[in-house]
């Protein structure tokens, strides 16, 4: 009954949270693919990316709905990043078997210290390759990485290529930080494969179609979410948050690592392996009281901090003391990362300036630009940083491949 309830609400009621339903309110990509009676893959041999995040509405992996289904014919997994239960950290990824409806499937990775394609012997027995993968919604985040991959593996293939579609958890509205430089993409590193701002407000089936309009496969298809609007971020969904890898078990976390996963690239540990990882940031040098004045003089908007202590429990610092800070959001409408990642860089760099460093060459791949580190070196100040980092232009690129 409530259900049938929710499907009757305009979808301007759940986005601009005056009803946030405690079961979902969004269909994903798989739900809406089980309720078309998996026709899109009618009589197909599949293959499915995918991993912990793939899963309909009622809990079922995506492996054992489409394993179940009469329709098609599942045939091979493939696995992105973090393995296939995603508690990977480190460490290369082997392939195994899956059961699932009685049926023994191999298990594929697509990672090799950093995401690779489909093998063509893996394609050469499929008609369709699946993506099933939960993103969070930034740039040098690897799910789409492997997406992007696979994409161009199946148009060489001439194997369907079907996006099962899942939220963007930050939203579809905002766009921010640097569009990746020419260049970078050249490189096809993960953390600059796409042309796109750090945050582009888009979902992996969006992703899919503007990065298809340099792959031009004419067989990719992006199933839609139904109830799902660009006002929405995660908590607006009704979906239940499955960590996407160890480091972002809740989605607070992939709040902050939206901003503050730039510091990986930096000699600041940011709290990996802890019980808040991006919302703490130390070092054994770091002078946490006078890095707390800096940040005062000007803060950033929605967040709060305080000096804490810790031991990481990975590198940099791996078991050694460190001073540090710990935030908390005080206002999510009024949070942004992306400023208080800049805020914090610019504290750094005053009260810091021999012992604070960036590894530029991560660095510049994660921001985007080499202009970012000009701008650092030469001492500019916050507003040159948050031009940089302003993203508008990028809306009108967008706005061809948008769905919702």
């Amino acid at each position: 009954m409530l259900q049938r309830i929710l499907s009757a609400l305009p979808a301007f009621v759940v986005c601009c949270g005056l009803f946030r339903p405690s079961i979902a309110a969004v269909e994903t990509g798989i739900d809406v693919l089980e309720s078309s009676h998996f026709k899109p893959l009618e009589g197909r041999r599949v293959g499915l990316i995918t991993n912990q995040t793939g899963r309909d509405a009622s809990g079922r992996s995506t492996i054992d709905v489409l394993a179940a289904a009469p329709q098609l014919n599942l045939r091979k997994i493939f696995i992105p990043e973090h393995g296939l239960k995603g508690l990977t950290e480190f460490g290369p990824i082997s392939s195994s078997t899956v059961v699932a409806a009685g049926k023994v499937l191999p298990v594929i990775t697509l990672y090799r210290d950093g995401p690779v394609p489909p093998k063509p012997e893996d394609l050469k027995d499929l008609d369709a390759l699946v993506f099933d993968v939960q993103d969070v919604g930034v740039r040098f985040y690897t799910y789409l990485t492997t997406m992007g991959l696979a994409l161009e593996a199946a148009k060489k293939a001439r194997v369907a290529f079907v996006v099962l579609d899942r939220p963007n958890p930050l939203g579809g509205m905002v766009v921010a930080g640097p569009v990746a430089e020419p260049s970078l993409v050249a490189e096809r590193r993960s953390t600059a494969f796409f042309a796109v701002p750090i945050r582009h407000g888009m979902t992996a089936g969006e992703i899919a179609r503007f990065y298809n309009r340099g792959i031009r496969h004419p067989r990719l298809a992006v199933i839609a979410m139904k109830g799902w609007s660009r006002g929405m971020d995660f908590d607006a969904t009704g979906l239940a948050w499955t960590p996407p890898s160890p480091n972002l078990p809740r989605f607070t976390a992939a709040l902050f690592y939206a901003g503050l996963g730039i510091f990986e690239s930096s000699n600041l540990a940011v709290g990996r392996g802890g019980p808040e990882p991006f919302q703490w940031i130390g070092a054994p040098w770091l002078n946490a009281p006078k890095l707390l004045r800096a940040l005062s003089k000007s803060p950033p908007r929605g967040v709060s901090f305080a000096p804490q202590n810790a031991v990481p429990a990975e590198n940099p610092y791996q078991g050694r003391p460190c001073r540090g800070l710990m935030m908390r959001i005080t206002d999510r409408k009024t949070f942004d990362p992306l400023k208080t990642f800049l805020a914090i860089v610019l504290a750094l760099r005053d009260v810091h300036p021999k012992d604070f460093s960036f590894r530029w060459v991560e660095a510049r791949r994660m921001v985007g630009t080499e202009r970012f580190r000009r701008l650092y070196e030469r001492g500019a100040g916050r507003a040159a940083f948050e031009e940089l980092f302003a993203a508008e232009a990028f809306e009108k690129t967008r706005k061809p491949f948008l769905l919702y």
